[in-house]
């Protein structure tokens, strides 16, 4: 997942999600900081305003992580912990290395939250809400994010490079990736248009660019001059070459052109079953943000600690 106006109906389309999720929930909680940290959700949204605002492309950097946290054993923040001598953390996984950005803004958080609330809030909730707050600066949707999660006390390499999602795939190997972590193809194409905002770096796409026929052929050569044949992997071009710092429906109208940047974007509209739910979202603002709101809240709810598991890390890349 590489790589950002409001309705009348989306409250109430959020609140049926809500209490559709029922008892699976029922451990998080909106307001879980009200009496023990009530400024929490205030700090942590003004440190990440001043890091989108200083940094545009921050803002799809911090909602990935939180992706990518959520697909390996849960939303649990082990995607933060450093490599330690008992373990091999997951930012050097396939997916994730040289690629995560955004650590230096968790690490701001944290600090101010430990200042004024010491032990309180988890790394692993921090990641949830600068999810949404850069969604919201970026002009996107907002949602309530449900909080209470743990930390975790160890990470795995690999289950990162095994179950996060990667720009190769095809329609079938998306759906059943989503599908191990309980979220519908729907859902999976939802989350998807996060790819709306944030870019990916030339090896990720080169072999779309000059080997797939399908593709744009103007999108493909005015890449090209970007991503050679050969080196410059780093190189960055936008998920959404359109609107790149507006988080809309931009991606999905990509898609319905054959301007996916990525074979996996590309995927969920070659001809297949989600091909509709693209057409859908491309043409309704409103529909792709309440199922995108819904379908993030619904992951961010995949394996959370709570209760006596996990702890409350004082610093976001070590354990306790």
């Amino acid at each position: 997942m590489g790589s950002n106006s409001h309705f009348d109906g989306f409250s109430f389309c959020v609140l049926f999600w809500f209490v559709f999720l029922g008892t699976s929930s029922a451990q998080l909680s909106s307001n879980y900081y009200a009496s023990t940290c009530p400024t929490a959700l205030y700090r942590i949204k003004n440190v990440v305003a001043n890091a989108v605002v200083k940094e545009h492309r921050m803002g799809a950097s911090l909602l990935r992580l939180h992706f990518h946290d959520c697909f390996v054993n849960g939303c649990d923040a082990s995607l933060l912990l450093d490599d330690t001598s008992s373990f091999t953390g997951e930012k050097t996984a396939g997916p994730n290395k040289d690629s995560l950005r955004g650590f230096d803004v968790i690490d701001t958080i944290k600090s101010q939250l430990e200042s004024i609330c010491p032990g309180v809030v988890s790394c692993a909730d921090i990641l949830a809400v600068a999810a949404r707050d850069s969604v919201v600066l970026l002009g996107g949707p907002t949602w309530a994010v449900q909080l209470g999660r743990r930390d975790s006390t160890t990470a795995s390499l690999s289950a990162a490079n095994r179950e996060i999602p990667n720009p190769t795939m095809d329609l079938s190997d998306l759906i059943s990736a989503f599908s191990n972590k309980g979220l519908t193809a729907q859902e999976m194409v939802a989350l998807s248009g996060s790819h709306t905002i944030g870019q990916a770096g030339c090896a990720r796409f080169r072999d779309r660019i000059y080997n797939d026929t399908t593709m744009d052929s103007y999108l493909a050569t005015s890449l090209k001059s970007n991503c050679p044949t050969s080196g410059g992997d780093a190189n960055l071009s936008p998920l959404d070459a359109t609107t790149p710092l507006i988080f809309d429906n931009g991606y999905f109208k990509n898609l319905v052109k054959n301007k996916g940047l990525l074979h996996s974007d590309q995927q969920l509209f070659a001809g297949g079953s989600t091909d509709s739910l693209v057409t859908d979202y491309s043409t309704s603002l409103s529909t792709f943000y309440a199922d995108f709101a819904a379908a993030i809240v619904k992951m961010g709810n995949i394996g959370p600690l709570t209760g006596n598991n996990g702890q409350i890390r004082t610093n976001c890349r070590k354990i306790n």
